[in-house]
């Protein structure tokens, strides 16, 4: 297996440490658009398997050149959305596999957004997928944590813990805290700041009684008791792949995402929208164009540096209410918490982007040996969720189960 690494970043980063350690493949790839990043993620592995390359993740030209000049097998997408299509085509046109962590851009409907959907998460993704079928290759798209190991978690709740499913409900929650050099809380994105504002501003997706639709930004919030101390966290509807991916495999009444930003976090962001800093059109600034949600997520931390300043623990999981197998009512919370303090001793990168990459190296080393195998445009909950999630066990990163009151 040959891969190729899009993406540099913090989760690219923490991508390589963690592949590094397995011995699945030949080669990894690494590129980004700034060669710099690249060599410096490559150099901190002194791993010879590990080459820099410079690419241009906004064109696909650039992206199929590469795969062909290194022979690659399988492209890992680890950057920003906006560019999913150009390197999903990219590798296509190559005939390599394919797997990203989020999937093609949604636009609202023009003129209900906040009731019906215009173009969904992953529309243009699946829109392609005879072409992969017939091509024979593969393209898993939505399999980091969230969308990802939610997924998983749901195909496994789904084929051994629930006869009947009412609701999957990805939860999100954590207790991270970032301080400066005095000590003071500061505000600093634990994920990349322009896919933050893409996905909480953007009308949220609902599943219900066979459809989608839409709801306004930050609506239903509800509070959830997440596990491993970090405690109550009230959580919002966000747009987000789960409730686009998990009713195309899963029999559900209803799909939700709710994430636990805070009210600092969504006062924030309504700020930026009410400014139009959430905007990617370009705009003049003393003669050079930018995108203003560029300038955003330029003058923030970048996520991946912030890890040594970063205290407590990140969960993923779904909440999943039904009749379970022996016909009595069961609300169970499939879960993975991780904790900032063991990444960074262990691997160097801080927990947010490190339980995101994990999840691509387990099922890359899936596929490679076959284990898990597909062809067309295909979500985590269309493979076996068991050896999954023994592999991540074994990765030395364990998934827990919590039974929750049905009432």
């Amino acid at each position: 297996m040959k891969i190729l690494l899009v993406g540099a970043g913090g989760v690219g980063g923490a991508f390589t440490a963690i592949a590094a350690r397995r011995d699945f493949f030949e080669t990894v790839v690494v590129c980004d658009y700034d060669l710099t990043r690249a060599e410096r993620a490559v150099a901190a592995l002194a791993d010879p398997r590990f080459v820099a390359a410079q690419v241009d993740a906004s064109d696909t030209a650039s992206v199929t050149a590469l795969c062909r000049e290194h022979r690659v097998t399988h492209v890992m997408n680890a950057v920003d959305p906006v560019f999913t299509m150009p390197v999903f085509e990219g590798a296509l046109a190559a005939g390599a596999d394919y797997l990203d962590m989020a999937m093609s851009l949604s636009k609202p409907h023009p003129e209900a957004p906040y009731a019906q959907t215009g173009v969904k998460l992953g529309d243009e993704q699946f829109a392609a997928a005879s072409q992969w079928e017939d091509a024979g290759r593969l393209a898993l798209v939505g399999i980091g944590v969230e969308p990802g190991l939610s997924d998983v978690f749901a195909r496994y709740a789904a084929d051994h813990l629930f006869a009947e499913i009412d609701e999957l409900g990805t939860r999100d929650g954590a207790n991270l805290t970032v301080t400066d050099d005095d000590g003071n809380e500061v505000f600093a994105p634990s994920f990349s700041m322009w896919t933050t504002i893409e996905e909480c501003l953007n009308p949220p997706v609902v599943w219900q009684d066979g459809a989608w639709h839409t709801t306004a930004p930050f609506s239903e919030p509800e509070v959830f008791d997440f596990p491993e101390g970090i405690g109550p966290v009230e959580c919002v509807n966000v747009e987000h792949e789960e409730v686009l991916l998990m009713p195309r495999w899963i029999d559900c009444r209803r799909a939700t995402f709710k994430y636990g930003l805070g009210d600092e976090f969504i006062t924030i962001l309504k700020v930026l929208h009410t400014l139009g800093l959430d905007r990617t059109e370009k705009v003049t600034v003393k003669g050079v164009e930018v995108s203003p949600r560029d300038v955003v997520a330029a003058v923030l931390p970048d996520p991946a540096t912030i890890g040594p300043r970063m205290t407590g623990k990140t969960c993923a999981g779904v909440w999943v209410t039904g009749t379970g197998r022996d016909g009595e009512p069961r609300s169970t919370y499939l879960h993975h918490v991780v904790d900032n303090e063991w990444t960074m001793r262990e691997y160097g990168h801080q927990c947010v982007v490190w339980q995101t990459a994990i999840n691509p190296v387990v099922a890359l080393e899936l596929l490679a040996t076959g284990v898990w195998k597909g062809a067309g445009v295909l979500g985590p909950e269309a493979f076996d969720a068991v050896p999954f999630l023994d592999l991540l066990t074994a990765y030395g990163s364990p998934w827990g189960i919590k039974e929750l009151d049905p009432q």
